[in-house]
């Protein structure tokens, strides 16, 4: 089931989750020691500000408040998010505005590239709202922002978070036509909680979205994450790893869900760093080229260099 919220002018000022305003309040439970991190601030998380602002763009590391925007931001680190600000899905899990959102902004993909070649990135993680309000759910957008991505910066590498594009026919082809180096879309969590935590997607479509991006860029690389603190167990998560493996999937991540308002989908449990630890050696065991599993891990959380990584890794596998 997709959620497509209308809502006033008025009504989008005062409330980000008309979705979840009647939904009962949860406790937000105290973050241990191993998940807090240093306030943002400081000349270059300013530096990196100034040119979001300057060039009217939003990024996924202050739309979904990930923890890690300080740390990021302080290395000119930004994570673009195109297509808006206001997704038309409502998972229980996300922090990104949700309603029925503005007109396709067509200039967009050269601003992108601009602050691109401002910041100066090696390597940039562009995602997206869901768009199910446009024809192709925004695959243009992206293959387009990936073009002027190279024609602005020829050095940067390209990874592209996307929606499902669920029921978009050649959504998918669209964005794998432009090349991206990474394609990645986030499984989130275990097929048993998809329709309390993400109830407009399908699980399986989902891998089969990932699938589907291997056959179509074989030497290309797919990416996948997943969140713990849902109520999962580690069974699931380990018949996820499979599923993904038998995707081709190169590269798994794994962080803490962190409950954004009372409102959001409540938080079972703080998985440790011992924890973590053990689900990333799994996954190295089962085949993936690159694991990142940590408390903070998030789907663009030190791309740069795991990109890098993971291109040696192949490299080293094939001799």
């Amino acid at each position: 089931m997709t959620v497509v919220i209308d809502q006033t002018e008025k009504d989008r000022r005062a409330l980000r989750h008309p979705e979840k305003a009647h939904r009962p309040d949860s406790a937000v439970l105290r973050k241990p020691e191993w998940i807090r991190v240093k306030a943002p601030g400081g000349k270059d998380y300013a530096g990196t500000e100034a040119v979001v602002r300057e060039h009217g763009l939003h990024t996924v590391c202050e739309e979904a408040g990930c923890p890690n925007i300080g740390e990021c931001w302080t290395h000119r680190h930004a994570t673009m998010m195109i297509l808006g600000d206001t997704c038309t899905r409502a998972c229980a899990f996300c922090n990104v505005k949700t309603g029925l959102p503005n007109g396709l902004d067509t200039e967009e993909p050269g601003r992108v590239a601009e602050a691109v070649a401002r910041l100066g990135l090696r390597h940039v993680v562009v995602t997206s709202v869901d768009r199910d309000d446009l024809a192709d759910g925004g695959a243009k957008q992206f293959a387009d922002t990936i073009t002027a991505i190279r024609a602005a910066s020829p050095g940067t590498t390209v990874e592209v978070l996307t929606p499902d594009f669920r029921s978009k026919q050649g959504g998918l082809e669209t964005v794998m036509e432009a090349r991206p180096d990474v394609f990645n879309h986030n499984l989130e969590t275990v097929p048993r909680l998809y329709l309390s935590i993400r109830p407009g997607a399908r699980y399986y479509a989902s891998l089969r979205l990932l699938e589907r991006a291997k056959e179509l860029v074989p030497d290309g690389f797919t990416k996948s994450g997943l969140m713990v603190g849902l109520g999962e167990s580690r069974e699931e998560i380990m018949q996820v790893m499979d599923d993904m493996r038998s995707a081709g999937v190169d590269f798994l991540t794994i962080g803490q869900y962190l409950q954004p308002t009372r409102k959001h989908a409540a938080l079972d449990r703080f998985w440790t760093p011992e924890e973590f630890q053990a689900l990333e050696a799994t996954a190295k065991v089962k085949g993936f080229l690159m694991v990142s599993a940590t408390p903070l891990t998030r789907s663009s959380y030190h791309a740069d260099a795991d990109f890098a990584q993971m291109q040696a890794n192949r490299a080293a596998k094939r001799g």
